[in-house]
């Protein structure tokens, strides 16, 4: 609870962060993204392609930039310094959701274990909402893009989001109860499925490139991985030897980015 509490302090950082930059009259983008994820958990074999098909699901977005090549106050470019040139700040609130299950050599049709049914048995679904910043650099000089000098204008990114997570499981073996230890892996610890609602912070990092649409809008292209520091985000844990990685997902998506200013 203490963690969720801290949802809207995270959000009233951002706000007071993005009116800090436009009181310095810099310009501003706004957006909307959205694609599939691969979210990368305790479900299924790690490493293995059927897991990582499997567990796919959707996210979308809304984003923020602040543009500090130029000045919306007098509608001027601001100083020629590299900074301002080749960086933006982007804000985002974002949800995706994933439905989990386990795939891999251990549910295949020919195991037949106790053990194997109780894996195809469960299930969950992975339901995070983001909030954070990233830092967005782009090799070539945002000016000369945004005059059409060209019509590519990759990036790369780096930042911290703050994330909640909800997630779900369920189970059809035995009498369905997922407090029931016996109704899972037997090899796994009791209490390795707990779907509890929590927070955590996380490392998104990217590489995109934008389109130039048209004078005020771009189009965009960004693959994300993000980790998150906890195992816990899918509502599983089960601690197991190989059990090495906190959960973390890819996301490739698709967005529309209009000027403001």
């Amino acid at each position: 609870m203490l963690k969720l509490k801290l949802i809207p302090i995270v959000v009233t950082a951002l706000l007071i962060s993005n009116l800090g930059f436009s009181q310095l009259g810099f310009s501003h983008e706004i957006g909307v993204i959205a694609g599939p994820v691969e979210f990368r958990s305790d479900y299924g074999s790690r490493n293995d392609e059927e897991t990582n098909l499997g567990n796919s699901g959707i996210g979308i977005g809304i984003v923020h930039y602040i543009n500090f090549s130029y000045r919306a106050d007098c509608n001027c470019y601001t100083t020629d310094t590299y900074f301002n040139d080749h960086f933006k700040l982007r804000s985002e609130i974002s949800w995706n959701k994933t439905k989990l299950d386990h795939f891999g050599e251990w549910v295949r049709p020919d195991k037949t274990s106790p053990n194997a049914d109780r894996l195809r048995a469960h299930s969950g679904e992975a339901n995070n909402f983001d909030i954070g910043m990233q830092l967005e650099y782009f090799p070539k000089s945002i000016r000369s893009f945004q005059a059409f000098s060209y019509k590519f204008a990759p990036f790369v990114s780096l930042g911290v989001h703050y994330t909640a997570y909800s997630p779900k499981a369920s189970t059809t073996y035995g009498d369905q109860n997922i407090q029931n230890a016996s109704n899972f892996y037997s090899y796994w610890d009791p209490g390795s499925v707990n779907p509890q609602n929590g927070s955590v912070f996380s490392m998104v990092t990217s590489v995109g490139v934008r389109y130039k649409l048209t004078v005020l809008s771009d189009l965009m292209l960004d693959l994300r991985w993000q980790l998150y520091f906890d195992d816990w985000v899918d509502g599983f844990n089960h601690q197991l030897s190989f059990n090495k990685y906190n959960d973390w997902l890819l996301w490739l998506n698709f967005g529309y980015i209009y000027y403001l200013d």
